[in-house]
């Protein structure tokens, strides 16, 4: 706290009932899973979340059964206010696009439900550690190889 700060509470004429200050909702963009069937579900989703406070636009993708909300919104209301609107299981978007991920058919990580060009998020150190070759393997392979000009001419 500055100093401006310390005399303009010394001199407050509220009786120190200083009004308090909302802080801001930070624009967001909250994806989330929902199955759609058809053009009714789709339409049924989208003004689940049309007249909601704070969002600035909504992109409905049935294909991928994923909605979109981006605002100035809190992702837990968002997700409630959906489940609570459509009936329907909701879900936070579980999927990452497939280059982001070091091994993307690895256990836990390929998804045969996920759509086209996306694995699922894993936070797993199991997976992230899954096929990193140590020291002794790639020296051995490396010895082996046809790229490495000094490699073992027995092969």
């Amino acid at each position: 706290m500055g100093a401006l700060d310390h005399i303009s509470d010394m001199f407050d004429c509220t009786g120190g009932h200083s009004k308090s200050h909302k802080k801001r909702k930070q624009l967001q963009t909250v994806e989330i899973k929902i199955k759609m069937d058809c053009e009714g579900c789709e339409r049924k989703v989208r003004r689940s979340v049309e007249g909601m406070k704070g969002v600035t636009s909504i992109e409905v993708s049935a294909k991928q059964s994923k909605l979109t909300v981006v605002g100035y919104v809190d992702p837990k209301k968002v997700l409630a206010r959906v489940a609570h609107r459509t009936g329907k299981k909701v879900e936070i978007w579980p999927y990452v696009p497939y280059d982001v991920v070091a091994h993307p058919y690895a256990p836990g990580v390929y998804d045969k439900k996920a759509p086209a060009g996306y694995v699922r998020k894993v936070d797993d150190p199991q997976v992230s550690n899954l096929a990193r070759a140590s020291s002794a393997e790639v020296r051995y392979t490396t010895a082996f190889s046809d790229e490495n000009p000094t490699a073992c001419v027995v092969m």
